[in-house]
């Protein structure tokens, strides 16, 4: 009986997918190339989903544990800076930034799942689509939320594109506040200032917007179309940019950046970016009306000028 060569029956097998996607109870598991990269939590259990940990391609993870869990060297402060989220601190008057049950506030929102749209794995990129409710106390929406996420398979790189339109129920206003709005809380080690941290890791970040200001002192409530935090995770040089699509409201956006982890840009808390209080940053819905988002995160190897972030916002900014 012939058989057929080892290598034809290889190379006849169809080749599994590098971006995988495992919905469970309470999360979906995002895994690139057979290695773990994240994932997404959207149990009825917290107040709104989140991505977490991210990881870079070598495996290191690039954001804070806390709250989910205790891991020494790490700041236990601002439990609602969970991974990678997207919230505001007002909306209609209620906050759905520092929304943890531990902290104190009657006004506060949750960030609830509607249902899963959508999950396809993929060779080159892996897509989570999902539809959220933002409740309000007495569990009235107040907006609804579709959110589209693509995870990517490169060598050397983890990107995500983060694509979220939001819609008034009832008319909304976000309101102008610095507490927002789609953010990451980084690694200890990605931190910028070590001012009140543990003593190990040592801090060694550096973060710089794409007009070349750095350090908390010159981004922090800035406008850039990009910032890149990078330094040190277990002695490799790796760092995350934040990538303002030009189609998002105020392209390019202010930085609510600070030196301690906090990675966020806000496009509505202009009053206290600016420290003008003649200055109205809040965004107004009518019911019905929606508006869009768009982020590109990128995890990356060495600095901005190793990975070429400025060319990389280029090429996204030319996105549909």
């Amino acid at each position: 009986m012939s058989r057929l060569p080892l290598v034809f029956l290889f190379f006849g097998l169809p080749l599994a997918a590098q971006v995988k996607l495992t919905h469970s109870s309470d999360r979906i598991s995002v895994e690139i190339d057979g290695k773990p990269f994240t994932e997404f939590f959207v149990s009825a259990d917290v107040n709104k989903p989140y991505l977490h940990p991210l990881r870079s391609a070598s495996g290191k993870i690039v954001t804070r544990i806390f709250p989910m869990d205790l891991v020494e060297g790490e700041r236990r402060d601002h439990p609602h800076h969970r991974g990678l989220w997207f919230t505001h601190g007002d909306v209609n008057g209620y906050d759905f930034w520092a929304n943890e049950p531990s902290q104190k506030g009657p006004r506060k929102g949750r960030v609830l799942l509607k249902k899963i749209v959508d999950l396809k794995d993929g060779k080159k990129s892996g897509t989570i689509a999902a539809l959220f409710d933002w409740l309000d106390p007495s569990n009235n929406p107040l907006v609804t939320e579709t959110r589209r996420m693509t995870f990517y398979s490169e060598p050397s790189l983890r990107t995500i594109d983060i694509d979220i339109t939001l819609t008034a129920v009832p008319k909304v206003v976000f309101g102008d506040t610095k507490e927002g709005t789609f953010a990451i809380r980084l690694a200890p080690s990605l931190e910028e200032d070590p001012k009140g941290a543990p003593a190990t890791p040592k801090r060694t970040g550096t973060m710089r917007n794409a007009e070349g200001a750095t350090t908390e002192r010159q981004v922090w409530g800035k406008r850039s179309p990009w910032v890149d935090y990078y330094g040190e995770v277990e002695g490799e040089k790796l760092g995350i940019a934040i990538l303002d699509h030009p189609s998002n409201p105020r392209h390019p956006t202010y930085w609510h950046s600070r030196g301690y982890g906090l990675f966020a840009a806000n496009p509505f808390g202009v009053r206290d970016f600016e420290n003008d209080k003649t200055k109205d940053g809040s965004l107004t819905l009518d019911a019905g009306q929606s508006v869009r988002f768009r982020y590109r995160v990128i995890i990356h190897p060495g600095d901005y000028q190793t990975s070429n972030i400025a060319a990389q916002f280029e090429r996204y900014a030319k996105t549909k």
